[in-house]
């Protein structure tokens, strides 16, 4: 089976971070594309973190988008179906999501996953984005 790295984390669509990575994950999963250590995680982590600010579930989040929904139409099912958020709440929100793994709650567990992919030395992996970053091969 030939596998596909999901989009970076870093993606952003109308100025939403991660989402397109979210979606992407879904696409891969239902076609087989996503290899098999993503699928514990699928709807967690920072799947559920877009989800929680959204203010909607993930599996229903993921049958719109294996419906055929386009990133773009996901999102727009996101806002109106979920609770609405002002431009403050988004820079916190993306400011929140860019940082995380740095001097936070979960430092520990990114030394943890940087140690376990040998990038250990690597010390221009800050945050959990940085890290699945360069995991996925684009830092």
């Amino acid at each position: 089976m030939s596998y596909e790295a999901p989009s970076s984390p870093r993606d952003e669509i109308d100025g939403v971070i991660y989402f397109p990575r979210l979606c992407h994950k879904v696409r891969l999963h239902a076609t087989g594309k996503l290899h098999p250590q993503y699928h514990a995680n699928l709807g967690g982590g920072m799947d559920l973190w877009t989800c929680q600010f959204f203010g909607v579930d993930y599996p229903a989040l993921a049958e719109q988008i294996r419906a055929g929904k386009s990133d773009a139409e996901a999102l727009a099912w996101a806002r109106d179906n979920g609770t609405a958020r002002s431009a403050t709440e988004f820079a916190w929100w993306s400011a929140f999501m860019r940082t995380r793994g740095f001097r936070d709650d979960i430092a520990g567990k990114l030394v943890q996953r940087k140690a376990e992919s040998g990038f250990q030395d690597r010390d221009d992996i800050l945050t959990f984005m940085d890290y699945i970053d360069a995991d996925e091969g684009r830092l």
